[in-house]
């Protein structure tokens, strides 16, 4: 199949912009540690940098289509560029922890959009016996987007700074908004943009916005002892309400939430939540526990997390093809990715303060295979009993619920550390007391070892409990992480058995399903 040189440049801009937004979603998971020295923030403070973003561009996903036919799709998208990159500068020139939350929000609104009108692009661009191979260029842009993007951060943390992260966008975001506007056109056919439903828009953002709040600071603020959470609660109960009411009564809804009374759908989104959760607390915590707890480098973390990531990306056209024989049922090969994703996760519940980085290459394979086996099977079962014309809201609404599946996780995941970290420390202090012989014997030991050092005796013994209290923290955080992947394990093992509610007529797949699954 042969194409011409402008189509070989629109696939090359649209992959570019499909780049910036993957890559940074994936990037900045492996300075998080760097970030919370520089910055001084918290584990809860910083986690905002991720789910600031992914919350922001699951609102996005939901407007793009409006804004594409109001603006123009080269407009929209080339705005969409712009805003990323300029979002993008000042997140490195951030001082503080809450200017970069800021600006990763403004990053997400512009990188919400790019990966679903970059996908239009493509489909209006190209005839039918050139949309495949557009497609697979395109897919093999987005996948290797999140398998480069730890190791690329921790290469540019561990030799420049955290900045770097942000500013290696600029030259992509200018490169791709010229070769935009150059090359990508206006479709011959316009689309006539309704009426934007701004009322519902404001009552999902403000939904997802307390939600979000309430999950990240609860814990901080004693939960509903604080009136600000219970404020919070309320704006979150009334926007997602209003929201639902909204979307059913309206002819023109922004997202079409009857799809939803489609039991095949319904179940795949809440699938699709449950994905987003497990994929995006795991990539978030990983990196934060190799090293706060084991003292990997940021670029060791990288190189650690890629060929996990990679697996991902050889599995899913392996399992496109396989499912395009249709000799075994999407259902399968769902199942057996949640079961290894359970075990990724059983395995790294066991991990110690001795895990090395080879300690995590088979747990992270496991994963990456199993990530394969459920992304393309899961959105074929979802989509597969929607007329065409239904596809993009059923797109939009799956991926945007997959997409606050991840802010929740990571958010819940936060809180869960922060608590637990607690218990355990308090639990393992019990043990560390002049009547217990062994801790007696350490304190001693420790003790000894600083009065060699000429240290006074009460200097010493302070000295000495001071190692042992943090050794305890230490050890408490190690058997909290466990737990917590064990939690996120036990969210994927309890979707084997769901999957039964698939069951009905035989599954086809849905037109273009490759195409909706950013």
């Amino acid at each position: 199949m042969k194409l011409g040189f402008d189509k070989w440049i629109v696939i090359l801009t649209v992959t570019t912009a499909a780049l910036l937004q993957t890559i940074d979603t994936s990037i900045v998971n492996v300075t998080l540690n760097q970030m919370m020295g520089n910055l001084g923030a918290s584990l809860g403070d910083i986690s905002w940098v991720v789910t600031g973003y992914a919350a922001a561009s699951a609102v996005m996903i939901t407007m793009s289509g409006w804004l594409s036919a109001k603006l123009g799709r080269r407009n929209y998208f080339a705005a969409s560029i712009v805003l990323f990159t300029i979002a993008s500068i000042f997140c490195g020139l951030s001082t503080n922890v809450w200017e970069l939350v800021f600006f990763r929000v403004v990053q997400g609104i512009g990188g919400g959009g790019l990966l679903t009108t970059a996908q239009s692009i493509l489909i209006q661009t190209f005839p039918k016996e050139d949309l495949g191979i557009a497609n697979a260029i395109f897919g093999m842009g987005v996948i290797i987007g999140p398998s480069i993007g730890p190791t690329l951060g921790g290469y540019i943390t561990d030799n420049l700074s955290w900045n770097w992260v942000f500013y290696i966008n600029i030259p992509f975001g200018i490169l791709a908004t010229v070769m935009t506007f150059a090359y990508i056109k206006e479709p011959d056919e316009k689309i006539v943009a309704g009426k934007m439903d701004w009322l519902a828009l404001i009552l999902l953002t403000m939904g997802i916005g307390g939600l979000q709040i309430i999950l990240e600071k609860g814990e901080e603020k004693d939960w509903f002892d604080s009136s600000f959470i219970v404020g919070m609660s309320i704006a979150a109960v009334v926007g997602l309400i209003g929201f639902i009411w909204r979307e059913l009564a309206v002819k023109m809804p922004i997202l079409d939430l009857s799809l939803l009374r489609r039991r095949r759908f319904a179940v795949g989104t809440l699938f699709n939540f449950i994905l987003g959760f497990g994929l995006f607390a795991s990539v978030f915590i990983i990196p934060v526990f190799c090293q706060t707890i084991l003292g990997f480098t940021a670029s060791q973390t990288g190189w650690l997390l890629m060929p996990g990531s990679l697996m991902t990306g050889v599995m899913m056209p392996i399992i496109g093809g396989m499912m395009s024989k249709n000799k075994i049922s999407p259902i399968w090969y769902s199942a057996i990715g949640f079961l290894l994703f359970f075990g990724f996760c059983f395995d790294l519940s066991n991990i110690s303060l001795d895990a090395g980085p080879d300690y995590f290459f088979w747990p992270l394979i496991i994963r990456g295979i199993g990530m394969g086996m459920i992304f393309i099977p899961l959105t074929t079962i979802t989509l597969a009993d929607l007329e065409n014309v239904e596809i993009p809201q059923g797109s939009a609404l799956s991926n945007m619920i997959r997409q606050l599946g991840g802010t929740f996780g990571t958010a819940i995941m936060t809180t869960y550390i922060s608590t637990r970290t607690v218990f355990h420390a308090s639990r393992l202090s019990d043990n560390i007391s002049i009547y217990n012989p062994l801790s007696a014997e350490r304190i001693r030991q420790f003790t000894n070892l600083f009065l060699s050092k000429g240290d006074a005796l009460m200097t010493a013994t302070g000295k000495a409990y001071g190692l042992i209290q943090g050794t305890v923290m230490k050890q408490a955080l190690v058997m909290t992480y466990a737990d917590a992947f064990l939690i996120i394990g036990a969210f994927f093992l309890v979707c084997v058995p769901m999957l039964l509610l698939f069951i009905g007529k035989k599954i086809q797949a849905p037109a273009h399903t490759e195409m909706v699954m950013e």
